[in-house]
């Protein structure tokens, strides 16, 4: 059975209220953040979908793979009952995903998924 399209998208949210990933698209320009919800709305609509777009970093955790003018932005996000959960967004400054972004999305995905079950 295919999942209602789209996929709702949910801004994780932490204790105090703050939404990480809406503030950090906040701080881009508006140019940046134009292409990185374009990338989120292609997943809304398509997922499942893999590469180039979306790659899989394990632990549940998939990240949005954003080609912007002149670097690169991830967006990285877990699937909870047909609701796509923006966990942490961050420019890429090298080839490999930093740890501690995957560690902060891996936090972030467990007091999510504590407070909804």
């Amino acid at each position: 059975m295919k999942a209602e399209r789209p996929l709702h998208v949910v801004f994780f949210k932490t204790q105090a209220g703050n939404e990480p990933v809406r503030d950090w698209l906040k701080n881009l320009p508006k140019e940046e953040k134009k292409i990185i919800g374009e990338d989120i709305k292609t997943v809304q609509f398509a997922w499942p979908i893999g590469k180039p777009l979306v790659d899989n970093l394990g632990d549940g955790i998939w990240e949005i793979r954003s080609r912007l003018k002149n670097r690169i932005a991830r967006t990285l996000f877990v699937i909870v009952d047909e609701e796509i959960v923006l966990l942490h967004g961050f420019i890429k400054k090298d080839r490999k995903t930093p740890l501690e972004d995957l560690r902060l999305a891996k936090k972030r995905k467990a007091l999510y998924g504590s407070g909804h079950e």
